[in-house]
């Protein structure tokens, strides 16, 4: 399904997040409805610290509402790293990226190829 947009209260709580987590970074799937990403999914015996945060994709749920990940750079440079790359195309089709200092234009979306993507912000 072809994504639309994001929920602005979950956008909200996506850097609520980063800023409760720096300086470490933190990481989550996203889940989509009628092609609006709406919800987070938190997996359990995900580990994070300054440079990294990883996810237990065994525990990943397997249906077809996932619409990718979300994860935080502290250093707030919004762009893919080369392990966001390898990690993007394992988790869906839309990642976010939240950065530093986390506030309304703190964040920007990416398609599993790294491609730049834009996204509305919706009520």
């Amino acid at each position: 399904m072809q994504i639309q947009g994001i929920r602005k209260d979950l956008l909200s709580l996506l850097l609520q997040i980063g800023r409760e987590q720096h300086p470490n970074e933190y990481a989550g799937l996203l889940r989509e409805h009628k092609g609006i990403i709406e919800e987070l999914d938190l997996l359990p015996g995900t580990t994070s610290n300054e440079i990294s945060a990883s996810l237990h994709l065994d525990m990943m749920p397997l249906d077809t509402h996932l619409a990718g990940s979300v994860h935080s750079h502290p250093n707030g440079i919004l762009l893919p790293s080369d392990a966001d790359l390898s990690f993007f195309p394992r988790t869906g089709r839309y990642h976010l990226i939240v950065g530093y200092p986390y506030d309304e234009g703190s964040w920007a979306c990416f398609r599993a190829n790294g491609n730049p993507v834009e996204l509305e912000v919706v009520a």
